[in-house]
């Protein structure tokens, strides 16, 4: 399922804002101080099993279920 990468990113972004756009931002901030450019990844990228193991990690440590 190609894409898979940008769901879990957005998912947590969204679960983590609640809609406010400077945490939004905030959390893309982390992604990428943690080696995930959000922007890279669209609904058509291939789904690698190492990204997701990391974005998933990240996802731990803010705290955001998936």
């Amino acid at each position: 399922m190609a894409g898979e990468i940008k769901g879990i990113i957005d998912t947590i972004i969204a679960r983590r804002s609640k809609g406010n756009p400077t945490i939004a931002l905030t959390t893309k901030t982390k992604f990428i101080l943690k080696g995930i450019d959000p922007d890279r990844y669209d609904r058509a990228s291939p789904d690698d099993p190492v990204i997701i193991a990391k974005v998933k990690a990240i996802a731990v440590e803010m705290g955001v279920g998936i």
